[in-house]
């Protein structure tokens, strides 16, 4: 049986502080989740009820058998999720100052173990069959992932729904040249010809397309070949263009903001989601907002995934209670 989804890109350990509006020296206890956008979506997905998988790698450590351990426990197949000998598996710190201050410290050195997929491991036919192929700019940033996700996103063609998650986030590019947006365009452009679903914020589109105006930047990504442009507008809510000329812009739902990590995940998830159900436009965004804003009212990201009924009453509600 085909996957609702398959996602292919990050994943590690988050390490968040269990105090809030302290910074990292001052911290005395953290809680630990599974993390990384792309595991992430999947997760939100399966909470959702569709069946998920991701492709992804991590260290050959005990912090890999705890992110197999969770990706099962949420539901996610793990069959792809391989060890990298010689890698740690990646850790994530923030600092939790809401409601729109929260520092992300990286920790994935020498090379994140997610960034050695190679396209010669692929299940190639597995990615091409899934009704969702979901993947990330940070996939990009490096061999011999760049490679794999390219060859992936070629090989199945746009056959079903294909969502590249635009993800741009320079400090993991490891070519400090390609930290600038003009170098690493090009390797959007080229993934951009074999999506259906373009999904990113304004720094990310503009990343994607030069473009920064919401309506302008989703016409740009419909010239690049995607049939669906969504871009997040942070307060102003979000904006979703189809080639067939529809459109909703719909307004973020009121929340009172804890942790705003891991709301665009739960957002994918919805997404994806809302694709696979038919649903039009804006009943699409309108749950993807809730969904998001759901997370971004708790404190983990994977563990904060919201149910149907949940979003389903943040909906009807207009707001997060």
């Amino acid at each position: 049986m085909a996957y609702d989804l398959i996602t292919m890109g990050r994943i590690g350990v988050d390490l968040y502080p269990l105090q809030t509006g302290v910074p990292l020296p001052q911290v005395t206890s953290f809680g630990k989740f599974l993390g990384g956008s792309a595991s992430n979506v999947a997760v939100a997905a399966a909470r959702l009820g569709r069946r998920t998988a991701v492709i992804t790698r991590t260290g050959d450590d005990p912090f890999g058998t705890y992110l197999h351990e969770a990706l099962k426990g949420f539901g996610v197949d793990d069959q792809w999720v391989t060890p990298v000998p010689g890698l740690p598996t990646p850790v994530t710190f923030c600092e939790i100052f809401p409601p729109d201050d929260f520092p992300l410290y990286f920790y994935r050195q020498p090379k994140a173990p997610d960034l050695e997929i190679d396209a010669h491991e692929l299940d190639l036919d597995a990615v091409r069959d899934a009704r969702v192929f979901w993947v990330t700019g940070t996939g990009l940033s490096e061999e011999p992932s760049r490679t794999a996700t390219l060859a992936a996103l070629a090989h199945r063609a746009k056959s079903g729904i294909t969502v590249f998650d635009l993800d741009w986030r320079p400090i993991l590019w490891k070519d400090t040249a390609w930290t600038d947006a003009d170098a690493a365009r090009p390797f959007y452009t080229e993934a951009l010809r074999h999506t259906t679903v373009a999904v990113g914020n304004l720094d990310e589109v503009e990343v994607a397309t030069g473009v920064r105006e919401p309506h302008a930047a989703a016409r740009a990504l419909l010239d690049a070949g995607v049939e669906l442009a969504v871009v997040k507008q942070g307060p102003k809510g979000v904006l979703a263009v189809n080639s067939a000329g529809e459109s909703a812009e719909v307004p973020p739902l009121p929340v009172n903001v804890l942790n705003g990590l891991g709301a665009g995940d739960a957002f994918g998830g919805s997404l994806v989601h809302g694709l696979l159900e038919g649903w039009d436009l804006e009943k699409t965004m309108r749950h993807a907002n809730a969904a998001g804003a759901i997370v971004a009212s708790r404190l983990e990201c994977s563990s904060a995934m919201p149910t149907p009924a949940e979003i389903e009453a943040a909906v009807t509600a207009g707001a997060v209670q």
